[in-house]
């Protein structure tokens, strides 16, 4: 019995806790429960139809200094019944292999008319919307949206998260008053703590000064 329980416990935290995290990454629930996830490369809910390669688990996983800022947001946030939701944040690597190996077969289009409808498939690398490379597997980029904590609904930011089209930049012309002033409210309070906005994604920030510029990390979220 004594030779046994040392491993029960150590196998009792490993599925509690989950995997030991790089230095400096965090999963972000536990510094901050009240903040939405809906890990859509971890289901079929996303412009490939099909969970990606590295996504285990629905969680998420940023690195430290993203987390703090995320929930400076989310306090803020909260002030106004309202909520982040987050939709990808770390990316390992091989997860963005797995977006370049799809975009080759172009006859596999499952998803087309939901993501990508004004857009052939074989333009995706050419027009930026697949890249061998993501800022998400540097740990401090996040995609996310705001919630109505009353209703429980997103606000209409005008197009769907990982819309492949002119509709999803933050100043496209064919989006509503309301639409845009959404996306006024998410841009100017990430913003307001340090994230960057990506024009052609209404979703994409970036921590600035981020704490890995340089490297993107492989290992899986679970």
């Amino acid at each position: 019995m004594k030779k046994i329980l040392p491993i029960f416990i150590f196998l009792i935290s490993f599925y509690s806790f989950g995997q030991k995290l790089p230095d400096g990454f965090v999963y972000l629930s536990d510094l901050d429960k009240s903040i939405q996830l809906e890990l859509r490369y971890f289901s079929n809910n996303n412009f490939i139809g099909k969970p990606i390669d590295g996504y285990h688990k629905n969680c998420i996983i940023v690195t430290k200094a993203s987390a703090n800022a995320l929930i400076k947001v989310q306090q803020s946030l909260r002030k106004k019944g309202l909520s982040l939701k987050i939709f990808d944040a770390y990316r390992p690597q091989q997860a963005v292999n797995h977006f370049v190996r799809w975009a080759k077969v172009l006859e596999d289009t499952l998803m087309k008319s939901v993501y990508y409808p004004d857009v052939p498939k074989s333009q995706l690398f050419k027009r930026g919307y697949i890249a061998s490379k993501s800022g998400h597997s540097r740990g401090s980029t996040v995609d996310l949206t705001i919630v109505n904590t009353k209703t429980g609904k997103e606000l209409d930011m005008g197009s769907s998260f990982d819309y492949f089209g002119n509709k999803s930049h933050y100043l496209s012309k064919i989006i509503t008053p309301e639409q845009q002033k959404n996306r006024m409210l998410l841009r100017n309070i990430m913003a307001k703590y340090n994230f960057r906005p990506y024009n052609n994604e209404w979703w994409h920030f970036t921590l600035r000064h981020e704490p890995f510029p340089t490297t993107y990390f492989n290992f899986p979220i679970e």
